[in-house]
């Protein structure tokens, strides 16, 4: 098959839009699609996207209506376009390697590299070759488990997932993992919802969202902050839709006015394709980078004063008695807030956020939703902490239409962490683990994502196994990543499609190409399926219904299996081969490993699935003291030094994750290149620079290493005052390896001190 051409950047730029979806959405949908693979299988893909016996959509892990409740057309854009990317006809065999050395691999761009299509057959890079070349399973999973069984300790190797893998193997490879001696289980939440565990973790006493669909529905107020759904989970708008019409109302905080939050055009619905749509945001707030603790803060320190005016009718004051500690420190720290602070933190005046306070005053129950725009910055975690002040005031928490809403960006990262995938999983989950499988874990935390990154390159890490995902393009500081990368014996990755980690190489280097979400997947006890998780704790089953792309792929749980048997052999007496070949057994341990799961076999086949219980919601807090945590958080002001900007790293939209579909932003008006950087025109006139001029982006950092993103076109772009923003993994290379959130060990990606530089290419 011919290989797909580089494209060549030629940015042009037109006004963003002011409304998201509507037709433009499903034609763009539709010309992807039909680009990839036949209209056949097309059709076939989008009838089963998220339907009840189909699979799921392994792009967001925005949930699904209730079955007879769902569209037919149940997936949004970028889901249509992210399943048709795995069902793609184009195929990456033996011979394309042969053409392409990895150090020319290395040098493609991460569009070129995911449009050759899926892999065939497992291929290895051995120690000094130029070229990968194939290598038969037996092989490939004993030269593995050679160089496993031959580290010094356990923790010299690292097993890392993304979102994209299943509830299933996910358990296997925390269990091989254990098994085999270490707790090393880095993944991708460790880079972007960290924080939101953290936070949620301490002062409500489970890392996770409390609410539901019919809770966005229900409520009076709804707050969408640091976050941009319109790309990263379009189906969100369709439920905030729905919020306006029973009568709710939207709030928007974000640098950025991104399209989907100003207006909606339902594609499945007569408005959405030929009337105006629907408006979203009540109230927009454009906020500063980082802004967002001195904004709740200010809001906690209104409610303080309102109750103040008026005794008894503003806070919920039995709730505080009955449910919460910390209230008298939390309240005394509040009020000290001044409104010099705030201003200067956020950008927003004080009239916009007494407007937001009077929204708050008239609304019995609110929600807050937010993603990266919260949780990548030092201050993530102490910013979660103060959202959850503000629900606590008022008992938006464990009651219908309330509660807190982190909204993930990968299918099943959730349900990952709930199967285990935790470098420090709680100890009953361990001694769970001991009394089901009859060997005892390790107890030593093992390390994250970041600091994965850091024990390669310090040597203390020799093996890298990566399970689905691009680590090295989904991680900070990428010259500091590769290098390490580079400094193992071996690294491994088990994927579907190719991507730029598979040319960053340990001394040896193996692809194991695995069966997609959408692949049918055949063991010896019949066709398997398996489960994911999504943003609201709902359980649900996702079956392939695609010939696999080759004979030669196996599935995620038989690669585990097969490797733990070379590794581990009969010693702990685990079933791996019954595993294998039927799934169900799988599930019938998770029954009695993980909270929630009973009866997991007949629970999961009901249409729909099932959700886990979550105790916020009968106001049960696991937190040591048994209470909703109040919690005291001193206000960071981000602020660039003078000739600065701060930078937040992005996706754009027709992109996910690490990986772009096209060259285009269709919402914010940038077409044919990535290489773009969007600055306020105030900021640009202030600072000398020119729209449409070439620069450099260099980045500052306490560490003195000069981080250079070169040759990126200059757009001027509505953006905050003093920030701006760029394309990640583009800009990743500015993300410092030590800079990261305060206890989540997220990196900083929202707030990244650059300065501009004629452009040296």
């Amino acid at each position: 098959m011919r290989d797909i051409e580089e494209p060549a950047e030629d940015v042009t730029v037109s006004a963003p839009k002011t409304w998201a979806t509507g037709a433009p959405a499903v034609a763009h949908a539709l010309t992807y699609a039909l680009g990839q693979t036949s209209p056949k299988r097309t059709a076939l893909t989008l009838l089963n996207i998220n339907q009840a016996r189909g699979f799921d959509c392994p792009g967001c892990a925005w949930p699904e209506p209730a079955p007879g409740h769902r569209h037919r057309n149940e997936y949004c854009e970028n889901g249509a376009k992210h399943i048709s990317d795995e069902a793609t006809s184009r195929r990456v065999t033996r011979e394309f390697f042969e053409r392409h050395p990895v150090d020319e691999l290395n040098g493609r761009s991460d569009y070129w590299l995911n449009q050759q299509g899926r892999l065939t057959e497992p291929m290895v890079l051995r120690e000094g070759a130029r070229h990968y070349e194939p290598i038969g399973w037996d092989e490939a999973l004993d030269l593995l488990a050679t160089e496993l069984r031959g580290l010094d300790h356990p923790d010299e190797a690292l097993f890392y997932t993304s979102g994209r893998l299943a509830n299933e193997p996910a358990f296997l490879l925390q269990l091989l993992a254990r098994a085999f001696g270490t707790n090393n289980l880095p993944d991708c939440s460790n880079m972007c919802h960290e924080s939101s565990g953290s936070a949620l973790n301490e002062t409500l006493g489970i890392g996770k969202g409390s609410v539901s669909l019919d809770d966005i529905y229900d409520a009076d107020l709804v707050f969408v902050v640091g976050q941009n759904p319109g790309t990263n989970h379009p189906r969100m708008l369709s439920a905030l839709e729905e919020t306006k019409r029973r009568g709710g109302q939207v709030i928007a905080v974000n640098p950025l006015p991104e399209a989907g939050l100003l207006r909606f055009k339902h594609p499945q619905k007569v408005r959405g394709v030929i009337g105006r749509g629907t408006d979203i945001a009540d109230q927009f707030l454009q906020i500063r980078p980082g802004g967002d603790l001195a904004l709740f803060q200010m809001l906690n320190r209104l409610l303080l004063e309102a109750e103040d005016e008026a005794p008894g009718t503003v806070l919920d004051g039995e709730f505080i008695a009955a449910h919460t500690t910390g209230f008298a420190a939390f309240a005394d720290h509040a009020r000290r807030i001044t409104w010099p602070q705030v201003e200067r933190a956020t950008g927003l005046s004080r009239e916009e956020i007494e407007q937001v306070h009077a929204r708050v005053l008239r609304s019995r129950s609110v929600i807050v939703c937010w993603a990266m725009g919260l949780t990548q910055h030092k201050h993530g975690v102490p910013t979660i902490r103060e959202v959850v002040n503000f629900l606590l005031l008022r008992g938006n928490i464990g009651r219908p239409g309330a509660g807190v809403c982190p909204v993930r960006g990968h299918s099943n990262v959730q349900g990952d962490r709930t199967m285990g995938i935790w470098e420090r999983m709680p100890q009953p989950f361990l001694d769970a683990l001991e009394a089901e499988f009859g060997f005892k874990p390790p107890s030593a935390h093992g390390v994250d994502s970041v600091d994965a990154i850091r024990a390669m390159r310090d040597g203390r890490a020799k093996v890298f196994v990566g399970v689905a995902g691009n680590f090295v393009r989904a991680t900070p500081d990428s010259d500091a990543t590769e290098r390490a990368m580079r400094n193992c014996r071996l690294t491994v990755h088990i994927s579907t499609k190719l991507n730029r980690s598979h040319a960053v190489c340990g001394r040896t280097a193996l692809i194991l190409p695995t069966l997609g979400r959408s692949d049918r997947d055949v063991q010896a006890g019949g066709e398997q399926f398996m489960t994911v998780e999504d943003s609201m704790s709902e359980i649900h089953a996702t079956r392939g219904r695609l010939a696999p792309a080759s004979e030669h792929l196996l599935s995620e749980v038989s690669i585990i299996s097969r490797l733990a048997r070379k590794v581990l052999g009969a010693q702990p007496d685990i079933p791996w081969e019954t595993f294998e070949s039927d799934y169900d057994t799988i599930r019938d341990r998770i029954s009695r490993v993980v909270p929630g799961f009973e009866d997991f076999n007949a629970r999961v086949r009901r249409p729909g699935g099932f959700r886990l219980p979550n105790p916020v919601n009968s106001r049960v807090f696991r937190t040591p003291s048994g209470k909703a945590v109040f919690t005291t958080n001193d206000v960071t002001v981000l602020q660039a030094p003078k000739g600065h900007l701060v930078l937040q790293t992005l996706r754009s939209h027709d992109q996910w994750n690490t990986i772009p579909y096209a060259m285009d932003d269709r919402y914010r008006g940038i077409k044919g290149g990535r290489r773009v950087v969007l600055v306020n025109p105030a900021d640009l006139a202030d600072l000398g620079i020119a729209d449409a001029s070439r620069v450099d982006l260099v980045g500052v950092w306490s560490d003195g290493v000069e981080r250079r993103a070169p040759d990126f076109r200059v757009v001027a772009y509505p953006t905050s005052r003093g920030s701006a923003a760029a394309y990640y993994p583009e800009t990743n290379v500015l993300v410092p390896l030590d800079s990261v959130a305060d206890i989540s060990n997220t990196p900083t990606s929202k707030s990244v001190i650059v300065r501009l530089e004629p452009a040296t290419v």
